[in-house]
């Protein structure tokens, strides 16, 4: 059986540790608070969870500094935990997706710790280069997280590159050996029943040349999908991927990618990914394409990079990952939704949107009750660095505290990170100690308890969403074909096979609005699969009431 063969009817669930469920009253989710929430999981109907990492790490980047990739920080638990959440999910028909960073190590770990020392076995692992002529560094690349790239290691007498924070040293893949040993890694976690992999900043692993970026930006032309990417990635490929596991799939996450090398990336002849996260489509709100400003997101360029990406992908046998919310990213119940006015119709809609596009849908916890931003008013709710940094930042620049916290309270990574709203008690059910970060405060009207008994919740529309992809082979492997490219509020297309034609419409905005089908044929013969109003009927020319949504199918003999 082919690698992956039956993954795309599958759905993911994401799950950020530290905010899901605290076992242990210490205020910071762990493994055995997963495990306590596998029957709500089951219940919901996903496939995988994929977690952020749980490995030993100093934790100077939430864990994406990892110091031993077969170790768990004990914050989280420990590995009979994680055995045992292996073990009673698999028996829920649940698999794991780990979260592997691979193009970088935290400075702590083992392999560094021997570079430093002076192995020369282990200085080859990493990117060390001698200083310029005049004693500076090797080039003008900067870190994503600021400042230089790179830091001077005085008893070497040499720099080591850094794309992300200085405690974050970049592998060197063009080492065989370093290849082998990531390899050997994902065969301990296969070993142990682990069945997915979602690498970290994956597109970023090979590194062309070291020049001077002329036009003094970061570098990026000179690491981002450059060709040897592919190389790297089908050699642990060859090396570690199963061949004959239905359960086994991977994703990557994609920086400043795209459509062509997605295409390459995850088309089966070549022997890399399954499927490939971008992020073009959650920068549609920058202003200037600036993250720390404020705009109301563009439709039509929403609109015109979904298509790009559904047609593109498929036009070479290529696979998305579909996701609106992630621990990166604000909520998207209150980017693109009405939280306020039309709570469950916005939720739902952008839930059947994502939902039965092609490509393979990821949730974000919270995603499925409908969770919202955090709301946060004060500098000392916040815990993530970024989000502190760019206060900081925009006080420098003149902007008042107003007008940072109304930035923030839109577009902090936090938003995403308090934690999962499970009932109407203290903490909402997260913890029986005081939370890493503060709650959001509409916990007791949206949590998965009331979800549970409202039939009419965003819970169990996620829930049909999820059954449908595995029902209608149009939804999980049929054609996409874009409609209303031009429609200022709708977003259309159309799902098709040999057998089934799905018509899908959603309304992106508060307000009425009509909708010409004049060129679709046999609406009449079309049926209503899921809706999140009553009583819609399909006609050629028809009103879609605030954020309405819903899905048509039609069956042929």
């Amino acid at each position: 059986m082919k690698v992956g063969q039956d993954f795309k009817d599958k759905v993911v669930y994401q799950i950020y540790p530290r905010s899901f469920k605290d076992s242990s009253g210490n205020g910071i989710g762990d493994l055995k608070g997963i495990v306590s929430k596998l029957d709500y999981l089951q219940e919901l109907g996903i496939d995988y969870i994929w977690m952020n990492p749980i490995f030993l790490s100093p934790q100077n980047d939430n864990g994406y500094d990892v110091a031993d990739y077969r170790a768990i920080d004990p914050q989280y638990g420990t590995m009979e935990d994680l055995e045992e959440l292996i073990e009673e999910a698999k028996k829920r028909n649940i698999y794991l997706m780990f979260d592997m960073v691979f193009n970088h190590t935290s400075t702590s770990h083992e392999w560094f710790q021997k570079a430093l020392q002076g192995d020369p076995k282990y200085r080859n692992y990493y990117i060390f280069k001698e200083p310029k002529a005049d004693g500076g560094m090797p080039n003008n690349w900067q870190s994503k997280f600021g400042g230089p790239a790179w830091k001077y290691v005085p008893e070497l007498g040499q720099y080591y590159l850094h794309l992300f924070d200085e405690s974050q040293a970049d592998l060197n893949w063009e080492n065989d050996e370093v290849i082998e040993e990531l390899a050997d890694v994902i065969r301990f976690w296969l070993d142990k029943g682990v069945r997915g992999f979602r690498f970290d900043v994956i597109n970023e692993i090979a590194k062309s040349s070291f020049a001077d970026d002329p036009n003094e930006f970061d570098g990026r032309q000179y690491y981002t999908d450059q060709p040897k990417n592919h190389d790297h990635l089908h050699h642990l490929h060859q090396l570690s991927f199963p061949k004959d596991d239905p359960y086994f799939i991977t994703v990557g996450e994609m920086s400043s990618t795209t459509v062509g090398n997605c295409q390459k990336y995850t088309d089966p002849e070549n022997e890399e990914l399954t499927m490939v996260f971008n992020f073009h489509h959650l920068k549609v709100d920058y202003k200037d394409k600036q993250k720390w400003t404020l705009m109301d997101f563009d439709f039509h360029e929403l609109k015109e990079l979904f298509f790009e990406w559904q047609e593109g992908m498929q036009e070479h046998d290529g696979w998305n990952a579909l996701f609106w919310n992630c621990h990166d990213q604000p909520r998207s119940l209150s980017r693109f939704g009405d939280p306020a006015r039309y709570p469950k119709q916005s939720a739902k809609m952008l839930a059947t949107a994502i939902h039965l596009m092609q490509g393979t849908p990821y949730i974000y916890q919270g995603e499925e009750i409908g969770m919202e931003n955090a709301g946060f008013t004060d500098l000392d709710q916040y815990r993530d660095v970024e989000s502190i940094n760019a206060y900081h930042i925009l006080k420098k620049q003149g902007k008042s505290d107003e007008a940072i916290y109304a930035i923030l309270r839109e577009k902090s990574r936090d938003n995403a990170r308090t934690p999962m709203q499970w009932d109407a008690s203290d903490n909402a059910g997260f913890t029986t100690g005081t939370p890493w970060i503060g709650t959001n405060p509409n916990y007791r009207q949206v949590n998965v308890e009331e979800a549970l008994k409202d039939k009419d919740s965003v819970f169990y529309h996620y829930k049909k969403l999820i059954g449908l992809r595995k029902n209608h082979p149009a939804i999980s492997r049929g054609r996409f074909i874009p409609i209303l490219k031009e429609h200022d509020q709708v977003y259309g297309y159309i799902r098709q096979d040999e057998k089934e034609t799905i018509l899908v419409l959603n309304n992106f905005y508060g307000k009425d609005c009509a909708v010409d089908l004049g060129e679709i044929e046999e609406l009449d013969r079309f049926g209503t699969l899921i809706s999140n109003y009553p009583d819609q009927d399909l006609s050629h020319h028809m009103n879609l009431r605030p954020y309405e949504s819903a899905a048509w199918i039609l069956h042929r003999e």
